[in-house]
């Protein structure tokens, strides 16, 4: 075959450092469109970043010359470099190591843009960690819940 052809949509989900309530609505537009800006600047374009206070969601797809453990590390590093430049509350702000990535079916893209638009909706029936937990065991993912929250 001639050309090398990919289109895969990926889900990533990662939370602040202990789940300390850090995204703030003054920030959280912004923070939104930084980290669209990273994805797009690595040939993922962003289709779609959300959240809660403690939490981001992106689905982007994902390009053919990035690979997804690097794409969350610049994610990031370069997020938490923009919010600790804010200044302020902002200048102690930290990403929990790890996080979730998760592949999305093409018919379910406009469900899962759904799902994380409406993220406030969501999180006022279920926290992060029961929200997590749902996604590792619908995706049928090995965990060991010792190390899924330190």
């Amino acid at each position: 075959m001639a050309q090398s052809l990919v289109q895969i949509y990926v889900h990533i989900i990662f939370s602040t450092k202990n789940r300390t309530p850090s995204i703030v609505p003054e920030i959280e537009n912004k923070l939104h469109n930084y980290l669209a800006g990273i994805c797009n600047s690595k040939g993922c374009r962003a289709l779609a970043i959300g959240g809660y206070f403690d939490h981001i969601h992106i689905l982007c797809m994902l390009s053919k010359t990035v690979l997804i453990p690097n794409l969350v590390k610049d994610l990031k590093v370069g997020s938490s470099h923009w919010i600790k430049a804010q200044k302020g509350e902002f200048e102690k702000f930290y990403w929990q190591d790890g996080y979730g990535a998760f592949s999305v079916n093409p018919s379910e893209v406009l469900v899962v843009k759904e799902y994380i638009q409406n993220q406030k909706f969501h999180h006022e029936q279920r926290c992060f960690k029961e929200e997590y937990l749902a996604f590792l065991k619908k995706y049928n993912c090995s965990f060991n819940e010792n190390y899924l929250w330190d």
